[in-house]
């Protein structure tokens, strides 16, 4: 086989239809728009949402909750992808781990607002952790491995 033999599947590559091009053409005249109305015309866009005048049903929902605009919003990392770095020798077993460590390592991309420690995972080496949080099974899995766990306060977005 060479370069020049190479062909698509049949039927992968469909033409376009001419719309409007005669009545023999089975698309001529209205080109598949039907008749008449606001939809046959051309740039139409805000008519899906209108019920004729009547107040719209988004609308007449109540509104609901708050969204805080400088909420913390944090990184989570499980224990066990902590083990995989400690093995692959990202991370030093036995030094004070931090959000920075973490980036520097390559673990994190970014620390956000800080770190969230999920417990998921299996965790051998010994850590000194520093967090912004930590669920209660992250930290008891530390500290059954012999490490500790210091929570620290968070800083939200804008502060």
């Amino acid at each position: 086989m060479k370069l020049n033999e190479l062909s698509d599947n049949k039927g992968a590559r469909k033409n376009r239809m001419r719309v409007g091009r005669g009545i023999g053409s089975g698309k001529g005249k209205t080109a598949g728009r039907g008749v008449k109305g606001q939809k046959a015309r051309s740039g139409v866009t805000g008519i899906r949402q209108y019920e004729g005048g009547q107040m719209p049903l988004y609308m007449r929902l109540p509104k609901r909750g708050f969204n805080k605009p400088n909420r913390a919003d944090f990184v989570e990392v499980n224990i066990g992808r902590l083990q995989a770095a400690i093995d692959a020798g990202k991370l030093k077993e036995g030094k004070q781990i931090d959000a920075e460590a973490l980036v520097e390592a390559g673990v994190l991309r970014r620390a956000k607002s800080g770190v969230r420690l999920l417990g998921v995972g299996e965790l051998k080496a010994k850590l000194d952790l520093v967090v912004a949080h930590a669920s209660a099974g992250a930290k008891a899995a530390v500290e059954k491995a012999g490490g500790s766990v210091r929570v620290v306060q968070a800083e939200a977005k804008g502060e």
